[in-house]
């Protein structure tokens, strides 16, 4: 008998925007602080959405926002506003 595995990807699991906000609010709050798990975040829910149309709505290049969101990506506050925004996301801030 053979198991067959498949790589878990969050973006198939991201459905409706309460989804979408509640994962970010998770991995804001899990994050160490160098936005590794947030960027991975923003990635997961831009690719649920569709990444070429939230690259066109931020006026960014597709290609260019698959690299600032990717696992390397560096991406500027700007675009991650810009992608916040399309994808219908803010930022808040609370007390800890």
């Amino acid at each position: 008998m053979t198991e067959e595995f498949t790589r878990f990807d969050a973006a198939t699991y991201l459905k409706t925007p309460e989804e979408m906000a509640a994962y970010l609010d998770a991995c804001f709050e899990e994050d160490a602080g160098d936005g590794v798990l947030v960027r991975a975040a923003l990635n997961d829910i831009a690719r649920a959405k569709g990444m070429t149309q939230i690259a066109r709505d931020a006026g960014l290049g597709r290609e260019s926002l698959y690299k600032a969101l990717g696992s390397a990506g560096n991406p500027e506050f700007t675009t991650i506003m810009k992608v916040m925004k399309v994808l219908g996301l803010r930022l808040h801030a609370t007390t800890i």
